[in-house]
């Protein structure tokens, strides 16, 4: 692993129209899921943090914490891949956060992943040609970890809602990594899912 560790990369641009209004801005237990990601990601181990913003984008802004570096996606509203190809070229270019080999790409709407299923993606040997995806009772899902030798194809790649998903798919080289035991993978996109993991997280 580089000194600089793995950058933490969150989507976080979408408009939530299922949920009635932008996810980043929606709040359990008083915190804006945003933070509540961002503060995942930093307490599993990643570093530096950088989150893409569309949807009232100047409103998610006022609440990240310091730090944290906030990329616009300027055409956000065509789909999530639009936030994964602005995310990876800031990564990619000469700018702060240039420097990781690898990032771990992160959703606004899973509040049931946790700091502990991050820490396993980014344990060990993290170069750039790493690629992980957080496995749950075997099925594949999010988090997923990119080395930076994946990023131009996977920008590539990543179009309307999909995100790497095809890429990903179609990798041999995906390594999974058991999070079943220690988080939760289900996105929080409507106003019913939202009170379920509510409800079951105060139990």
């Amino acid at each position: 692993m580089t000194e600089r560790g793995v950058t933490g990369l969150l989507l976080a641009g979408g408009a939530g129209r299922r949920m009635g209004r932008p996810k980043a801005l929606v709040e359990i237990d008083g915190e804006p899921l945003v933070r509540r990601a961002l503060r995942v990601l930093a307490d599993g181990g990643c570093a530096p943090l950088v989150v893409v913003l569309g949807a009232a984008a100047d409103d998610v802004r006022a609440v990240l914490p310091a730090g944290v570096r906030a990329v616009e996606a300027p055409d956000w509203e065509s789909g999530m891949g639009a936030s994964l190809r602005a995310g990876l070229s800031a990564l990619g270019g000469a700018g702060p956060d240039a420097g990781s080999d690898a990032a771990l790409v992160h959703l606004v709407d899973l509040p049931g992943v946790t700091a502990e299923a991050v820490a396993r993606l980014v344990a060990g040997d993290v170069g750039p040609a790493a690629l992980r995806r957080a496995a749950y009772a075997g099925r594949l899902a999010h988090p997923v970890l990119l080395g930076r030798d994946h990023w131009p194809a996977v920008a590539g790649s990543a179009t309307g809602d999909a995100g790497a998903r095809a890429y990903l798919r179609d990798n041999p080289d995906v390594e999974p990594v058991e999070c079943g035991d220690v988080a939760v993978p289900d996105d929080v996109d409507t106003p019913e899912a939202l009170a379920r993991f509510t409800a079951q997280s105060s139990r």
